[in-house]
């Protein structure tokens, strides 16, 4: 009996001392859920943010594994952001969840979940081949206003299953990352608007800089900047399930698609032709629009509305080693095609007033010809033939001064003529000079431009096409990795054929092996016309650029 007392008393001892560990513990992870609410609340960056989260929860609540879910506005699993597993065992297993199953049932009650044993719940699915074993299993809802943005999934606790202060920890800290998304989310929406602006400024600009702008190629230089897209372009046709025409492109391979015919067929650009912005993911079953051509594994697209009149689609697109188009793109692009569609049709109806005006001119100057230039030649012709009768000695001279101003009347009604039918469509010659005024801002120079010989009257139809295409890759190579302080740029149309001419006093050969495939382009063009594309050394420094092809026939010319 006389041990008891010194029992009793170490049993308060172990209890006291249970509690103090208990409490201490409870501190440690307060202390730890406070610096993970900090670490989460501190970014800006929305995918950052995301990550942030995942991997905070994992060590306020000492799980093996860790994920976010982003859900889509039709419930599923937009995106799946995963910590703890190797990355080999990720590539291994393949597709992320889609949201069945227990992940399913989170998205579904929008509650918190808690599971002793993950394998066992009725409403597992099971995992694919290579998935690592899950037991325990805790998932909580992120919410924004009402607004279930996502969910937090834990599994494998370390000291057995989930317990409900780990639940009430999670929670929390769900609490705090909803704040912190939302704060993400309403940055990026600033930034992108800020960008917006920007970008739109320098469109409207430059759309009402000149009447003889490339209007389509502004607008898609416009959407490869906006968007971070690897290529861009301006796609018509002339009726809904036609064939589309690939009217402008920006980007990587625009000089191999620019001018094609595609047809019709399901997918992000049909349904914007349709009037339906839309966008499709590198998982999408559609043959990818623009074939193999450029970079497509992930498509947008969005109507272009000018004056009321859908008049195409804006499509950008993303290859296979890029982060995916997101719903924000979409909205970006679609909000940039609203505005755009109005300076277009300011732009347009800029230059059809000033059309208007040339044309008012020209009439104008027709009838002061023929009602007083005209008149007074021919009153003055039958003058001096009234003279000639009066002195006959003198007539031989005088008729042929009348024979002169005769001709003269003809090539004045000729003038007339022109003057009254001439329309003002675009020459070739404009074409080349829009292109040369669209890259000047990037070369950081104004290049020295010369024609030589009939090149409107030579160089029409597909070959103009080509000549174009040519000059902008080439001015672009030199743009991009001349580093030059001067260039030349001629373009010559004689008997022997065409020829595209770009100089440049850069740093050399070496640097254009950084622009194997513009090069390549470039002589694929000139074989298919029986040409030739050169690149030599300029015997000052830099680079000269030769392109030539003969004449095919009057319908290329």
């Amino acid at each position: 009996m006389a041990d008891l007392p010194t029992l009793e008393v170490n049993g308060v001892v172990g209890d006291s001392i249970a509690r103090t560990i208990r409490v201490l513990s409870s501190q440690r992870r307060l202390q730890t859920l406070l610096d993970a609410s900090n670490v989460v609340a501190s970014d800006l960056d929305l995918e950052r943010v995301l990550r942030r989260i995942a991997e905070e929860a994992l060590t306020v609540a000492d799980a093996q594994f860790a994920a976010l879910g982003v859900i889509a506005a039709d419930g599923h699993l937009e995106r799946f952001i995963h910590v703890g597993m190797p990355r080999d065992v990720s590539e291994q297993i393949g597709n992320l969840p889609a949201g069945h199953g227990v992940l399913g049932a989170v998205i579904e009650s929008r509650n918190p979940i808690r599971l002793t044993e993950l394998t066992t719940d009725p409403r597992a699915v099971g995992f694919p081949d290579h998935h690592p074993p899950m037991t325990s299993f805790l998932g909580v809802p992120i919410t924004i206003r009402g607004e279930t943005y996502g969910n937090l999934y834990l599994t494998n606790r370390a000291d057995g299953p989930f317990t409900a202060e780990d639940e009430e920890l999670v929670t929390a800290l769900a609490a705090t990352a909803a704040t912190a998304i939302n704060n993400a989310r309403l940055y990026e929406e600033a930034r992108r608007a800020q960008q917006l602006s920007a970008i739109l400024g320098d469109v409207t600009s430059a759309l009402l800089a000149s009447e003889s702008i490339d209007v389509f190629g502004v607008l898609s230089h416009g959407v490869v900047t906006l968007t971070q897209a690897d290529f861009a372009a301006i796609v018509t046709s002339d009726d809904v399930g036609e064939e589309m025409f690939v009217d402008t492109a920006r980007g990587q391979g625009a000089s191999l698609i620019e001018g094609e015919v595609l047809p019709w067929a399901d997918g992000a650009v049909c349904c914007a032709m349709e009037g339906e912005p839309s966008i499709s993911s590198p998982e999408a079953a559609d043959e990818p629009p623009f074939g193999g051509l450029v970079p497509g594994a992930s498509v947008i697209a969005v109507p272009l509305v000018v004056s009321g009149d859908r008049i195409g689609a804006i499509c950008a697109t993303r290859a296979a080693d890029r982060p995916a188009f997101e719903a924000g793109d979409l909205a970006l692009l679609s909000d940039f095609a609203t505005q755009a569609g109005l300076a277009v049709a300011l732009s347009w109806a800029r230059a059809d007033r000033q059309r208007l005006s040339v044309i008012e001119d020209r009439a104008r100057t027709a009838r002061d010809l023929h009602d007083h230039v005209i008149q007074r030649l021919f009153a003055t012709g039958l003058g001096l033939q009234a003279f000639a009768s009066a002195h006959p000695r003198h007539a031989a001279t005088i008729d042929r001064h009348v024979v002169e101003i005769d001709a003269a009347i003809e090539d004045i009604r000729n003038a007339i003529f022109t003057l009254r039918t001439r329309k003002t469509a675009r020459t070739t010659r404009h074409r080349l000079l829009d292109v040369v005024t669209e890259l000047s801002a990037g070369l950081g120079l104004a290049p020295q431009v010369t024609f030589t010989g009939p090149v409107d009257e030579d160089i029409r139809g597909g070959l103009a096409d080509d000549v174009v295409a040519v000059l902008r890759e080439t001015v672009t190579n030199v743009a991009r990795h001349a580093r030059a302080t001067a260039v030349s740029i001629e373009v010559q149309a004689a008997e022997a054929g065409i020829t595209v001419l770009v100089e440049d006093d850069g740093v050399g050969l070496s640097a254009c092996d950084k622009a194997e495939s513009g090069t390549a382009n470039l002589r694929a063009r000139a074989r298919a016309r029986d040409g030739v594309f050169e690149l030599t050394h300029r015997r000052t420094g830099g680079v000269r650029a030769r392109w030539h092809v003969p004449f095919e026939g009057e319908d290329d010319r």
